[in-house]
């Protein structure tokens, strides 16, 4: 975990012999398990997170001259409200930067310095949201730092923090030996090829971690070495692989490692380039897979060809898959009427996705009696069927597998199990 290049804050307060001179401890005084002398006794207690992890924050950042972030103290003066309710098990510490229901400063490197300090011993929270900050690198290396220290923390959404390729590899590096973390939110952090690798290999020793979410991290055709991941990985319950540049050729790599992988149950693959050229490899890998329960082929092309060879598997063969996501995929009327009928001889399969196709009547009459008839639930699906002068048309509403994969919603239930029923058939660690 050397890292040198990124320069860590807290090592850097240290460069001169000025500032050196004035510079504390880096462990906090309540980190330690024995006190020398009475004073110091009541030093560790006044200063441990259970007088409030709101004014130990302000302590800290006093302590460090580091700016105080009013978002940061807000959120801390929450969890201690919790706390004083006696709801201090398994809390989520939520400081997502795109919140807009309060005023948000988003937390920088230097700020998640001292947070990192905080959290270390602060057993009650096994969750950490901080999303769509500005961590970088340097923030990097301190949630790796506290992926070795704090032992309690099973979810960590790290998306949209301008993560490049060392802070990816810090962070891959130290799940090696962490034994804590199920589920990891890597979602747009421009990690690379090179970043991506170490996570691949990382997750051929991880024995642990259960989702692992990669979408959106300048990865290119990364099949080859996921792929091989998958052949040894017998742990990973969820991999999402949305804009990875996937093609046909990258799909068989990933139904060639499927044969062999008995653990993996949500496959997300949206937003690539496969065609239904690949759905002749996903359709055959179905047939003898009896784990996979959720795909996402969302914005892909695999037209009515592909529709329809997923359809005969559904039909004939697979008793395991309960969700599909064929959104935006350019099919019309004969393959979406196919998918249609695999649900009413597959009672397993329950949620199907279809909007951004091509509707024709058949479409539209065949998914309305799906619904009339009870074989899909109005919840399991993103088409409401209406008639307009005794035709019947279908509307879109607002359910999917992952709705709130960007944003949540500022009022009602985030994470309802028809607006993400991905997480919800699937569910690992914190949700989503």
């Amino acid at each position: 975990m050397a890292a040198q290049p990124l320069r860590p804050v807290g090592e850097r307060s240290m460069g001169s012999s000025r500032e050196a001179a004035r510079a504390p401890a880096r462990s906090p005084a309540w980190a330690s398990t024995q006190a020398s002398t009475p004073g110091a006794a009541l030093a560790v207690q006044r200063d441990s997170p259970e007088s409030g992890l709101q004014k130990h924050y302000s302590n800290l950042c006093m302590e460090k001259s580091q700016k105080i972030n009013p978002f940061i103290l807000h959120i801390l003066q929450e969890v201690d409200e919790e706390i004083k309710k006696g709801l201090a098990a398994g809390i989520t510490l939520n400081i997502a930067g795109n919140n807009r229901l309060v005023p948000v400063e988003r937390v920088t490197g230097e700020d998640f310095w001292i947070l990192s300090k905080i959290l270390k011993n602060c057993l009650y929270i096994n969750g950490l949201d901080v999303g769509y900050n500005l961590l970088c690198d340097v923030g990097a290396y301190y949630a790796a730092k506290l992926l070795q220290k704090q032992l309690n923390l099973i979810y960590l959404n790290l998306m949209f923090n301008d993560i490049g390729p060392e802070g990816g590899e810090l962070i891959a590096k130290v799940l090696h030996k962490n034994r804590t973390l199920k589920y990891l939110r890597m979602t747009g952090n421009k990690i690379e090829n090179k970043g991506g690798m170490f996570f691949a290999a990382m997750l051929q020793i991880n024995s642990s971690l259960e989702k692992l979410d990669l979408g959106d991290c300048d990865l290119e055709e990364s099949t080859v070495h996921v792929g091989r991941m998958l052949k040894e990985n017998h742990c990973l319950v969820a991999l999402h692989m949305c804009k990875h540049d996937i093609k046909n050729s990258g799909i068989q790599q990933l139904c060639d490692a499927l044969y062999l992988n008995s653990s993996l149950r949500y496959l997300d693959v949206s937003c690539n380039k496969i065609t239904h050229d690949g759905m002749v490899y996903l359709a055959d890998v179905l047939k003898s897979n009896t784990t996979l329960e959720v795909i996402d082929l969302s914005f892909n092309r695999i037209e009515n060809a592909g529709a329809n060879y997923l359809s005969e598997t559904l039909t004939s063969h697979n008793r395991s898959l309960k969700a599909l996501s064929v959104v935006s995929n350019n099919i019309e009327g004969e393959g979406l009427v196919a998918l249609s009928q695999s649900m009413k001889t597959n009672l397993t399969f329950s949620h199907i996705y279809i909007w951004g196709n091509k509707f024709d009547e058949a479409t539209c009459v065949a998914y309305s009696d799906l619904i009339q008839t009870g074989c899909l639930k109005p919840d399991n699906t993103d088409v409401e069927p209406f008639v307009v002068d005794g035709r019947v048309y279908l509307a879109e509403v607002s359910n999917g597998l992952k709705k709130h994969y960007y944003w949540t919603s500022t009022y009602g239930e985030s994470y309802d199990h028809s607006s993400n029923a991905g997480f919800a058939l699937v569910p690992v660690g914190q949700q989503p």
